[in-house]
């Protein structure tokens, strides 16, 4: 690899693969292997050339269930190679009826409701990193604009669920979930949001609604073949959107995420 990449996207169910002739590198972190190899390859977009890395969030055939996925060893690997941005596109169940399938959201922010996952890279020691708006509002702008078309532009905002997994939730759960005010609801987004925040890393998510969530329908129930049938009716549109995003991104990150660590004693070395 000449060059390292300081991009990468982070794919959901279904969307494996991004770039053209990509070199595989094996990436060994503390926190053991991640969910695959990291592919990298140089990234041509109009007047855009730049080296941009991949990583399919359950691995090359969805081998790791979203509890199972080693979120902490495959943002670890990301920085090591040199990224720090992060593009993380992500199947969605929609909590109102104005969000059905189809449906892009640019959320900022997120309910975590799950429980057994390694949350943190920080297990002693005083490091407190702020979350209060968990994603990077630079990269929100970002996916807002090139994620738009004249057709149906993508929600501006809203709140992302995340839950356990792996089962769906039951209907008084989506239920509840919608009357707290919640949008979206999903199984990876955390703590793959917090651990980017600890390595300093920009990060945001496009959320595509895949289905109803099984409260919000009461004919109809979260059914994992449509899930995956929906989400790969659209995978090719979104890799097209979100090349014009990465090509409209500068190196210079001009947010406060790559100062979320400022004036903490870490208790490990950052890659």
């Amino acid at each position: 690899m000449t060059e390292s990449p300081d991009i990468a996207i982070i794919g959901g169910s279904g969307f494996y693969t991004f770039l053209d002739d990509p070199q595989e590198i094996e990436v060994e972190t503390p926190f053991g292997p991640p969910s695959a190899p990291i592919a990298t390859g140089r990234f041509e977009h109009g007047d855009t050339s730049r080296t941009v890395a991949f990583l399919p969030r359950h691995g090359r055939g969805h081998e790791f269930p979203a509890h199972r996925v080693n979120y902490r060893a495959n943002m670890w690997a990301l920085r090591s190679l040199g990224v720090r941005q992060i593009l993380a596109p992500c199947a969605v169940g929609g909590l109102s009826t104005d969000l059905g399938p189809g449906s892009l959201v640019v959320p900022d922010q997120l309910v975590d409701r799950t429980f057994g996952r390694e949350q943190t890279y920080f297990d002693r020691g005083a490091c407190h990193v702020s979350f209060a708006d968990p994603y990077c509002p630079r990269l929100r702008t970002a996916l807002l604009d090139g994620l738009a078309d004249d057709h149906e532009p993508p929600v501006d905002g809203g709140t992302m669920v995340v839950i356990e997994g792996p089962r769906f939730s039951t209907r008084a759960e989506s239920q509840w979930y919608a009357a707290q005010g919640w949008d979206i609801v999903n199984m990876t987004g955390q703590p793959e949001a917090i651990l980017a925040r600890e390595l300093e890393l920009c990060y945001a998510t496009a959320a595509l609604v895949t289905d109803l969530d099984a409260g919000i329908d009461s004919t109809h129930a979260v059914d994992q073949s449509e899930v995956f049938r929906v989400f790969a009716e659209h995978t090719d549109k979104l890799k097209s959107s979100l090349r014009t995003v990465i090509a409209s991104l500068s190196s210079e990150r001009s947010c406060s995420c790559s100062q979320a660590l400022a004036g903490m004693t870490l208790p490990l070395e950052l890659p």
